[in-house]
């Protein structure tokens, strides 16, 4: 490991703003309530007060998570939508798949829950650190992993029974954990933060930083070597030697980005004012917008050439790709 002097302040404060600035934003200027209106929208499984956060799916259902916990699950990929009741009210932060098919999903108050292969049958387990957990994930051996502020990374190989708790005691938020394999794992976070992982995540070291210390709101990484970020202004950097450099992307919007969306060779991203965009070349072309300022921050390449995407006030749609442009999945 690199021995980096700590920092002198924290900044859990940042992360916890950048969670929820745009449900503030968005719920400050309202039109007068229309009850009919909110009669009708109860009656819906997605509704306006939701505030989407992340997606994932297994080969028999589609999960998509929330604020207020917040969980919607569909079986016919996205036709129908089914809302689930959770005993809490904490809002989920990040949601993943784990090889038995089963989902594992983070809420702010730090507690990881585990729902079975249907995306049913939620059960919660706690924490044990008082480090505030970002971003969680379900490694290639069905261990569980969270990480978050003081660049603290905590894992269970018993299904939550109990935990170990690995810290580079770094001031600063890793807020995306992606496994590559059962050996190879990447992180990124604050002050442009770039971390691997070589043995399943056990031992960690600094991959690289990100020029000028950006924060990266979202990344993927296809491979240890080749990868992207995103962040504020429609920022997205690309590494194609594992983090160590960075080139800036030319794409078609300001709008911050926060999510990535994978397809089969495809890449596309989601940004603010329901902004869609798709990797062509070396740039980052627009296939979707809008002047509100409704942001979109997770989605799904689908069948019959569309995308799922979810984001703020209830906005979970399908957007139809071209078809030169769409994925050959199936």
């Amino acid at each position: 490991m690199q021995n980096t002097p700590l920092r002198s302040w924290r900044t859990v404060g940042m992360a916890i703003a950048i969670v929820s600035t745009f449900s503030l934003l968005l719920t400050g200027c309202e039109a007068p309530l229309d009850l009919e209106a909110v009669r009708k929208v109860s009656e819906l499984s997605s509704k306006r007060t939701d505030f989407y956060q992340a997606m994932a799916r297994n080969q028999e259902v589609i999960v998509v998570s929330g604020n207020d916990g917040v969980l919607l699950s569909s079986v016919d990929n996205g036709t129908t939508w089914k809302r689930q009741a959770l005993d809490s009210t904490a809002s989920f932060l990040a949601l993943d798949v784990c090889p038995d098919n089963s989902f594992l999903a983070l809420t702010f108050n730090n507690q990881v829950w585990h729902g079975d292969a249907q995306g049913k049958n939620w059960q919660p387990h706690t924490l044990p650190s008082q480090e505030q957990m970002m971003t969680a994930a379900c490694a290639p051996d069905g261990s569980w992993w969270a990480a978050g502020s003081f660049t603290t990374i905590q894992y269970s190989t018993n299904k939550g029974e109990s935990w170990d708790e690995i810290s580079l005691y770094e001031d600063a938020i890793i807020n995306n954990l992606q496994f590559l394999n059962e050996n190879q794992a990447i992180a990124t976070g604050e002050y442009g933060m770039v971390l691997r992982s070589d043995d399943g995540g056990l031992n960690w070291d600094y991959a690289g930083y990100l020029p000028e210390e950006f924060y990266a709101h979202t990344s993927y990484f296809r491979s240890m070597d080749e990868g992207w970020v995103g962040g504020l202004n429609g920022f997205i950097y690309h590494t194609t030697n594992g983090g160590e450099s960075w080139e800036q992307m030319p794409a078609e919007t300001n709008a911050p980005v926060f999510g990535f969306i994978p397809g089969n060779s495809e890449l596309y991203a989601v940004a603010d004012n329901a902004t869609v965009l798709q990797l062509q070349g070396s740039a980052w072309r627009k296939i979707s917008e809008s002047d509100q300022p409704l942001y979109l921050r997770t989605g799904l390449l689908m069948p019959k050439q569309k995308l799922l995407v979810a984001g703020g006030r209830g906005l979970l749609f399908d957007l139809e790709l071209p078809a030169a442009n769409a994925a050959s999945k199936d």
